[in-house]
């Protein structure tokens, strides 16, 4: 009978497309988890760029992965809900899921755009400035009034020497940073007593300096001679170039979802 072969096949759609919907709102669960990894180790900063980051007045690259973080986690949370909602087939219950599916794409949006926004924002003259400012810069006297300001300098001062050492650079763009421009290093130490931080210097495998000597004179054996800026803004825009290009995808893929959801909504009530 046509009536009952017609019922069939919407009866074959309707199953086709709850399997699928599940197994999309599954691939969103694994991009919820993927999301925040990523976010956690930003956040946690494990390169050390945080502090010049913060001196140099805008965070807003570290919101975008707390943004990141939060909906990374509503994306797992609200996928499973979905799944759940999608086998009772309960119109209440997907009605839900659109919603709060809809939120959580619209904070995701404001990660994404935010983190690609911001990736090429720091520039090496930028970083160099707030080198200039605040490495080795005496601390002031008045430490209760004066807390915002001690950190920073401690914070930059520390940010550098690790980030000197581990990377095996010097300065922003080179160790002629040091003696080109005035800073309150130089204020500190003259060209023949250091010309350029003791974190410039090449170490041996004990630890120790390979020549301060052969370093204070610029021996390339001995001095670290390419800047850090390739390290610090590669780094910056590497992550906001994933994490926005990654947030889009999972945007895409949620957009898509919503319709094949609110599709199953419409064949519920045949």
């Amino acid at each position: 009978c046509p009536g009952k072969t017609m019922a069939s096949q919407s009866s074959t759609v309707y199953r086709l497309l709850q399997i699928i919907l599940i197994w999309a709102n599954f691939v969103i669960v694994c991009c919820g988890i993927a999301l925040m990894a990523m976010c956690i180790y930003f956040i946690i900063d494990h390169e050390g760029v945080y502090m010049l980051v913060y001196t140099s007045g805008s965070v807003s690259i570290w919101a975008a992965a707390w943004i990141g973080l939060f909906t990374g986690f509503a994306f797992i949370c609200v996928a499973v809900f979905g799944m759940y909602a999608l086998v009772r087939a309960k119109r209440k219950l997907l009605l839900v899921y659109i919603m709060l599916m809809f939120i959580v794409f619209v904070f995701e949006m404001a990660s994404a755009i935010t983190a690609a926004t911001h990736k090429d924002w720091f520039s090496p003259n930028l970083f160099l400035k707030e080198m200039l400012q605040y490495y080795n810069k005496p601390l002031p006297g008045d430490a209760a009034n004066n807390q915002d300001e001690i950190n920073k300098i401690n914070g930059v001062t520390g940010a550098w020497n690790q980030i000197m050492v581990e990377k095996k650079c010097c300065g922003v763009n080179g160790p002629q940073d040091w003696v080109t421009f005035k800073s309150y290093f130089r204020q500190q130490y003259s060209d023949a007593d250091y010309p350029w931080p003791r974190q410039c210097c090449q170490l041996d495998a004990m630890g120790a300096f390979s020549s301060q000597e052969g370093c204070k004179i610029g021996l390339n054996p001995y001095l670290s001679t390419t800047g850090c800026y390739p390290y610090i803004g590669g780094y910056l825009q590497t992550y906001g170039l994933a994490v926005s290009w990654f947030g889009f995808a999972i945007l895409c893929w949620t957009f898509f979802v919503l319709l094949g959801v609110m599709s199953f909504c419409i064949l519920l009530d045949y």
